[in-house]
């Protein structure tokens, strides 16, 4: 079966089989089939509809996606190989039994993911610490890195697989953890928490893909747009660390401060006010007198959210949990209501493990 027959959104029975496929297989993917799913996911990004990403001066979709300002948004914190995470979101259902997945189908809702893929966080330390013992060792044995390199993987194919099917209702930022050839340019630097994870992954790749795989990947990481722009929000993987213009992000490609400024911004690292001029410079002022908000990841918290910049940046990735903010259409923004977690669904599905039971998750 094609990708292009499979995952449209007439054929959204296949993409439920197709995601949980993915979900049940714990080996990481094989790069033939994983460079034909790349070419198909790149040549989307680099296709999107102009208005929703207007181009740069070459032609190709620039940094920024401004959102549909009529549908319900879903903003999405950093992923960090949480598969489950993102099948309990695209599972959750309404009081009516409307599973997410139908509403991306339905163009009833959109999804923003604030990035960062890769590099797992949450109890993982002492697995990443035997990760290292294998890395150093050449990954002669790899059973520790091939669980992490497993969810890493199977996470951003199921990002693919759903971006393909609704483009411009699926979107997936540019995080600073998205740098798999470890580079150390172009808006990128080097990641280390528990290990050299940057440098592990990298490796890991060269040595199990082919350089075909690492490519398409790599052009994958730089097709993500930074900024998304709804009717009273913005968003991005981190705090912004200075005021940047419409035309400077949309050409982000020739601006790796940008790239960096949009991913990388420690907390009290920004500018003083950078926050409130990008809400003022991208926002309407009918909708800047309503309730309006900068959301980002990128730090992690211990609390559903975090406020920064007088209140106008919401912080709201907390590893432990599924966390999401839910902005439905028409209403306005009201944190408190607005961000809340998710049931893990899947975890209760699949001690019988079966398809169909997994299948029934999505209504």
């Amino acid at each position: 079966m094609k990708i292009e027959d499979a995952f449209s959104i007439n054929r959204i029975d296949e993409l439920k089989t197709a995601l949980i496929e993915v979900y049940k297989r714990r080996n990481t993917p094989p790069d033939n089939s994983y460079s034909k799913l790349l070419e198909y996911t790149n040549s989307v990004l680099e296709n999107e509809n102009q208005s929703r990403r207007p181009a740069d001066s070459n032609g190709l979709p620039g940094g920024i996606v401004c959102l549909k300002p009529d549908i319900t948004t879903i903003i999405v914190p950093d992923l960090h190989g949480r598969i489950k995470f993102l099948l309990n979101l695209l599972a959750f259902t309404d009081q009516s039994g409307t599973s997410i997945l139908q509403k991306l189908a339905f163009n009833q809702i959109q999804i923003v993911c604030v990035g960062d893929g890769f590099h797992s966080e949450y109890k993982t330390e002492e697995r990443w610490k035997a990760s290292y013992l294998e890395f150093v060792d050449g990954y002669r044995k790899s059973r520790n890195m091939d669980r992490e390199m497993s969810n890493n993987f199977r996470l951003m194919e199921i990002v693919q697989l759903v971006k393909i099917s609704f483009p411009e209702n699926f979107h997936f930022l540019k995080g600073n953890h998205e740098n798999i050839k470890n580079e150390k340019e172009k808006g990128n630097h080097i990641f280390r928490k528990f290990a050299f994870e940057s440098m592990m992954v990298y490796e890991y790749v060269k040595k199990f893909y082919d350089k075909q795989f690492l490519d398409l990947y790599y052009q994958f990481e730089k097709n993500m747009p930074l900024l998304a722009i709804g009717k009273n929000f913005l968003v991005s993987h981190a705090e912004p660390k200075s005021f940047f213009n419409r035309s400077s992000v949309i050409e982000y490609r020739k601006n790796p401060h940008v790239v960096e400024g949009l991913t990388w911004t420690s907390d009290g690292a920004a500018e003083n006010g950078s926050v409130e001029k990008m809400l003022k410079y991208y926002l309407s002022e009918k909708n800047i007198s309503q309730s309006h908000f900068y959301f980002g990841g990128h730090r992690s918290i211990r609390k559903l959210y975090n406020l920064r910049a007088r209140g106008k940046y919401v912080q709201f990735h907390n590893p432990a949990k599924f966390a999401i903010v839910l902005i439905e259409k028409g209403l306005e923004i009201d944190l408190e209501r607005d961000i809340f977690e998710l049931e893990d669904m899947v975890n209760k599905t699949i001690s019988i493990r079966s398809l169909k039971s997994l299948k029934s998750l999505f209504s």
